[in-house]
């Protein structure tokens, strides 16, 4: 009976957040250690795949700031390409965190870094001259994953 309870707590904790189900379970393996398995191997490979959401969280962040560098200081090329980028990659980092819960403060520490990085990649991609782009990040996490928020006040639909 402790067993199908175990189970069951096992089972939801992977529906409730994937995030944290990972870095418990290879806490897990790590502890166990029968022979004749790779634990800390097998226990790193679980991890990794917990690490796979936050580098996607980070590289869709990126292209939504990207995306609305481009809209704000580009208002004249402003085109449906930059805005549906925008829409899926907020939906993309909405969809992790609703797996992964334990991750909802991630895209506040990685504002910055991605803002950077989607910075450079807004000045290679335009027109824009650097000293046209902030280098501190000018949008808030909240307004970085709103999908009502659109620099200027412009929606895509006008």
């Amino acid at each position: 009976m402790n067993e199908l309870k175990s189970a069951i707590r096992h089972a939801a904790a992977y529906e409730s957040d994937y995030s944290a189900w990972t870095a418990e379970q290879a806490r897990h393996l790590r502890r166990s250690k029968p022979a004749g398995v790779d634990w800390e191997t097998l226990a790193e490979e679980v991890e990794s795949l917990g690490r796979s959401d936050k580098r996607a969280m980070g590289s869709a962040l990126k292209i939504v700031l990207e995306h609305l560098i481009k809209w704000q200081f580009q208002p004249g090329k402003r085109s449906p390409s930059w805005s549906d980028s925008i829409d899926e990659h907020r939906d993309r980092i909405l969809r992790i965190l609703e797996d992964s819960p334990s991750l909802a403060d991630l895209p506040g520490e990685i504002l910055e870094r991605e803002y950077r990085r989607g910075r450079r990649k807004a000045l290679r991609d335009s027109s824009l001259a650097p000293e046209q782009v902030p280098v501190a990040c000018p949008f808030s996490v909240d307004q970085a994953l709103d999908p009502d928020f659109w620099p200027g006040g412009d929606t895509p639909l006008g």
